[in-house]
């Protein structure tokens, strides 16, 4: 596994287990991003569940490599549905596009754990 493979890993892991954390505290700031999309806190604490046993495969798929192949590609639908969701909401581009972003880290992590 390439030393770009891991730190991906890692990031990610990173960012999905503060973000998924936050959500399923449901601290304001979460609580209010929610009302924004029109989710219930329940919905939103579901995704914050989802994101935090993404970042455990993640982390897991060091050893295990299908099993962070699996949590990128979950990821990567995550991603693609938080877009979809803030443009259906009417986002502007600065709301979506850290989605996109990560989402495209994920899909890098993935390509790179595939041999590509």
């Amino acid at each position: 596994m390439s030393t770009t493979t891991i730190v991906l890993a890692v990031l990610l892991a990173a960012i999905f287990l503060l973000l998924g954390a936050a959500k399923l505290a449901a601290v304001p700031a979460m609580r209010q991003a929610a009302a924004h999309v029109g989710m219930t806190t329940t919905h939103y604490r579901l995704l914050g569940a989802l994101e935090v046993a993404a970042a455990a495969g993640l982390l897991a798929g060091l050893r295990i490599t299908a099993l962070g192949a699996a949590a990128a590609a979950g990821l990567i639908l995550l991603m693609a549905g938080a877009v979809v969701i803030h443009l259906r909401s009417g986002d502007p581009a600065a709301r979506y596009l850290p989605a996109a972003v990560v989402g495209a880290l994920a899909a890098a992590h993935l390509v790179l754990l595939a041999g590509g």
